[in-house]
């Protein structure tokens, strides 16, 4: 009580935001650590460019970041330059022992990578780094991948070099050839979704979408874009709290709520609502975005939080009743790109 007998007003919420202490403790002067036993790196287990290709999207994402998330950004973009073969695909796999376990590929790590350069290039935090990621990124852009999320990772990169470079043609082709392999939204508006299963990563596709439709300055795919996530987030929305497609995938007659259900997948939602709203100024995406945030902070079909407060990691997938307490990269760094948007947009703690 305060001397006039009322209660002293609570404090104002927080305004939510990343921390990088777990991103830190997974890093060394490689790479990024794809596992972790809790909060601990599991070295035995090594690198993989799907990890560190987003770690380098995060950090360039960062607008003021200290000289030790610098550093992770130069050593996250040499591990992804050093990862590209000569044909502009990638190897995903580095072992502890810095020797390559797979041979360059254009599956989904392909996608990551460029999605990673295509950031760097244009939120880089010096010259040098915007100049190498774009370079490392045409050869990346040259060549295509017949899977739909690979093609879907790598034309993000592109709406990113695109912020900075309005006509690169590279950019355009790549945008244009991904929202073609994703299709068009169907005419059933009970499930407009282009294929007849969600599977992983799926606000991307209709992010994707958006971004070739304002791009290419096609209207009709900009609302098939625009269509694709208004329904999924309503779909994936039955309850007022996000329930999301579990690994399995989910399809009409799937029973709901499934399990496990994946960080990735709210931090596909977070960017695709965060782009939506930025090209549109329409405030209900601020809400899916806001849904997205909810999720990792126990709103979700398990009312358990996703993020770890004392490790400051995210917790590799919710259950029926519990979480995986396990924080690799992947959680982590889907964790830290969610509550970048929430800073952006101004989020309060719950």
């Amino acid at each position: 009580m305060s001397e006039a007998g009322a209660e002293s007003p609570s404090p104002a919420p927080a305004v939510l935001g990343p921390t990088y202490e777990h991103l830190h403790r997974m890093s060394d002067d490689t790479g990024l650590f794809e596992h972790a036993r809790r909060a601990t790196p599991r070295r035995e287990h090594g690198y993989c460019v799907d990890d560190v290709a987003r770690g380098l999207l995060v950090v360039c994402r960062e607008p003021d970041p200290d000289a030790a998330l610098v550093k992770l950004e130069e050593n996250y973009l040499a591990f992804v330059r050093h990862a590209q073969g000569p044909d502009g695909s990638f190897h995903n796999r580095l072992s502890y022992g810095r020797v390559w376990e797979d041979e360059p590929g254009l599956g989904d790590w392909w996608g990551h990578a460029l999605w990673g350069l295509g950031t760097a290039a244009a939120r880089g935090h010096s010259q040098w780094i915007r100049e190498v990621a774009l370079e490392y990124f045409e050869a990346g852009a040259a060549v295509r991948s017949p899977f739909v999320r690979s093609m879907a990772f790598a034309a993000l990169g592109a709406a990113e070099v695109l912020s900075l470079l309005p006509g690169h043609a590279a950019s355009l082709s790549l945008l244009a050839d991904a929202a073609k392999l994703i299709g068009p939204a169907r005419p059933d508006p009970e499930w407009p979704w282009p294929e007849d299963r969600l599977r992983y990563g799926n606000a991307s596709l209709a992010e994707v979408v958006i971004d070739a439709g304002h791009a290419l300055d096609d209207a009709a795919l900009l609302q098939d874009g625009l269509t694709m996530l208004t329904w999924l987030l309503r779909y994936e929305t039955p309850n007022g709290h996000l329930s999301l497609a579990p690994v399995g995938g989910r399809g009409t007659g799937d029973e709901r709520p499934a399990f496990d259900q994946q960080p990735i997948e709210a931090a596909a939602m977070a960017d695709a609502c965060a782009r939506a709203y930025d090209l549109t100024g329409d405030r209900r995406w601020v809400v899916g975005l806001d849904r997205a945030v909810g999720w990792f902070l126990g709103e979700n079909d398990s009312r358990i939080p996703l993020r770890n407060d004392e490790s400051g990691g995210g917790c590799d997938g919710l259950k029926r009743a519990s979480r995986n307490e396990n924080q690799g990269a992947e959680s982590t760094l889907a964790l830290i790109s969610t509550m970048q948007h929430a800073r952006r947009f101004s989020l309060k703690a719950r």
